[in-house]
């Protein structure tokens, strides 16, 4: 996913040349970490690749929840599902 030679960038060379940092994120489809003092302190995504990473971790936000409910009982069984669905029919 990251390729350490070309994707990892100091804050500094980040600041002095941007646009073209940008560009060769759009154009791998990597994402950039930015360091401090040699060390990660950020990583900067284009729109759509955030979009997508904001989608899996809702959706696993939302599995957890389930499965948190279904720990302490609540929610209804497959048979009061699929119950109500021939109903619906």
């Amino acid at each position: 996913m990251i390729d350490v030679v070309q994707d990892i960038h100091s804050m500094t060379a980040f600041k002095r040349d941007s646009t073209g940092l940008l560009k060769h994120m759009r154009e791998s489809g990597r994402p950039l970490v930015l360091t401090v003092n040699g060390k990660a302190e950020a990583v900067v995504l284009d729109a759509a690749s955030y979009r997508d990473v904001a989608e899996h971790l809702d959706s696993v936000a939302r599995i957890r929840r389930g499965l948190e409910q279904a720990k302490k009982g609540m929610g209804r069984s497959v048979d009061e599902v699929f119950a109500d669905l021939e109903r619906e029919s």
